[in-house]
């Protein structure tokens, strides 16, 4: 699961740093980024064969990928449904939805991973 929290994290880093120096050149297009070097740090710490310190670093990047998918979602839900139904025009910033949305969707991904690993893990320590 380290090199998927790894792999994760350096799609949020090209997503954030791609939208930045693509098209957006505002601060808010680097979130997804910030998100990415989190995981990527979780990740590597992850990387061990210590157990204990193993399941912290993953906790966390389970954690930090449920905040990264819920936050730009519930932002930019509204947005999405304009999207989608065609009132593009109603929208403000629609580059900055179409990143949010596929921030989300990249962190829900890790996340339910993340969760089967876990209910993987934790079968396989109760069969033993």
């Amino acid at each position: 699961m380290a090199r998927l929290t790894m792999a994760v994290g350096v799609l949020l880093v090209l997503l954030g740093v791609g939208v930045y120096v693509g098209m957006a050149h505002a601060p808010t297009a680097l979130i997804p980024a910030y998100f990415g070097v989190a995981l990527l740090v979780c990740g590597a710490l992850a990387n061990t064969e210590d157990a204990k310190r193993r399941m912290l670093w993953m906790h966390i990047a389970v954690t930090l990928g449920l905040v990264g998918f819920l936050l730009p979602f519930v932002r930019s839900i509204g947005g999405a449904v304009k999207l989608l139904t065609g009132h593009a025009d109603q929208v403000l910033r629609p580059l900055a939805v179409e990143e949010s949305m596929a921030m989300a969707l990249i962190c829900l991904v890790f996340t339910a991973l993340c969760v089967r690993s876990f209910i993987r893990a934790r079968i396989t320590r109760t069969a033993a």
